[in-house]
């Protein structure tokens, strides 16, 4: 393998000693329409360019593509923001350092993406091609088992999520069964995702637990509120104090925002990390698959006597036998009412937008029609 390719590899781009191409046939085919160019990976984004890496030892700074800086409701040549470039993403750059130009945003295989807050339906991207993502919530009073579950249905799907309970010598200073009471409450709304407790300040010792998801060529993302510990995680994942850290406010463990913007780290193991601000607001994009995350409630849902059940006062439901049985969480269900609801809710204004900008599209493509002729008037 050539240094350059090791370099690459070193930031998540997958390629092997024996194979210099990746295997997806789209970035095949895109490598070799643009010959004179080179992979770089975006590792910081901001509001005129971006920060693109070769390796994990350089960055430079490239300018968007001017559709990528048009505003959404622009209407010639305009690109959604969720589809702009992101961090994590692998773009196509030809010329040297700071007169790199981008030429191609490779496809991305996975994406971790969220509502934006605001009555119009739009998508804001958290991070591109994801291995892995890091579910970080403290043991203290940020640990709450609803929105882990809320978290466990954004992520789940585009890369494989893995819950990190931190602060856990603090906790089991308090009580020593806190870690086990609190693994045991976050089995079942789970479903089969590993949990890990760790002191996100012991390097050597819990920390080590999460070595199997950081393995060379691997991307990690942090997620989390604010106070979740994310950039004390960083450091010690790191083996240097580079992330700030703040103290959490003792009424409800809430900390300030230490992290600004996302930012992609190479670490010691080969693996890449994305640390994130810490996110209140988790609206759904309405392409969540509830299903997937309450397969237990599905599957009781299956056993009611009437179909079209609501799960109230119906006989024969077998959600509520299970409630009252103590073999369903009631809080679990009624947050899957709730998920349900929000999702069936943004798919619907998901449809809407796409059927809007398919009206658009063929209305600009009638004949005689000029661009500019909003109303249909000459």
């Amino acid at each position: 393998m050539t240094p350059e390719l090791a370099a690459l590899q070193a930031i998540g781009w997958p390629i092997t000693a024996a194979e210099p191409l990746p295997a997806d046939p789209v970035w095949r085919q895109a490598l070799l329409d643009h010959p004179q160019a080179r992979p770089a990976r975006v590792t910081e984004q901001h509001r005129s360019g971006y920060v693109v890496s070769e390796g994990p030892d350089s960055g430079y700074r490239v300018e968007s593509l001017p559709e990528w800086q048009r505003p959404a409701n622009y209407k010639k040549g305009s690109v959604a923001p969720e589809q702009r470039p992101g961090v994590g993403d692998w773009l196509l750059i030809e010329g040297d350092g700071s007169r790199g130009k981008v030429v191609a945003l490779l496809p991305r295989y996975s994406a971790i993406k969220r509502g934006a807050a605001g009555e119009h339906y739009k998508q804001q991207l958290i991070a591109a091609n994801i291995d892995t993502v890091f579910i970080v919530c403290g043991l203290d009073a940020d640990f709450n088992p609803r929105r882990i579950e809320r978290y466990l249905l954004l992520v789940r799907g585009g890369a494989e999520p893995v819950v990190v309970l931190t602060k856990a010598d603090e906790a089991i200073a308090a009580d020593e069964n806190a870690v086990a009471e609190a693994t045991g409450a976050l089995i079942e709304l789970a479903q089969g995702v590993a949990i890990r407790a760790v002191n996100a300040r012991d390097r050597d010792g819990s920390v080590a637990a999460m070595a199997p998801w950081l393995q060379p060529g691997r991307t990690v993302v942090l997620v989390g509120s604010s106070g979740a510990g994310k950039s004390t995680l960083t450091n010690s994942l790191l083996g240097i104090e580079r992330m700030k850290t703040g103290a959490v406010r003792e009424s409800d463990a809430r900390g300030r925002h230490t992290t600004t913007h996302r930012a992609l780290i190479p670490l010691p193991s080969g693996a890449c990390l994305i640390d994130t601000p810490g996110m209140r607001e988790l609206k759904p994009t309405g392409e969540e698959d509830v299903a997937e995350n309450f397969s237990d409630v599905e599957a009781l849902a299956e056993q009611c006597k009437f179909r079209d059940c609501s799960h109230d006062r119906e006989p024969g439901c077998a959600v509520r036998a299970a409630i009252e049985g103590g073999r369903l969480d009631p809080q679990r269900f009624a947050n899957y009412l709730k998920l349900r609801d929000e999702v069936a809710g943004a798919a619907n204004k998901l449809a809407n937008r796409r059927a809007q900008k398919a009206d658009e599209k063929v209305a600009g493509k009638a004949p005689g029609k000029r661009p500019d002729d909003k109303h249909g008037r000459r």
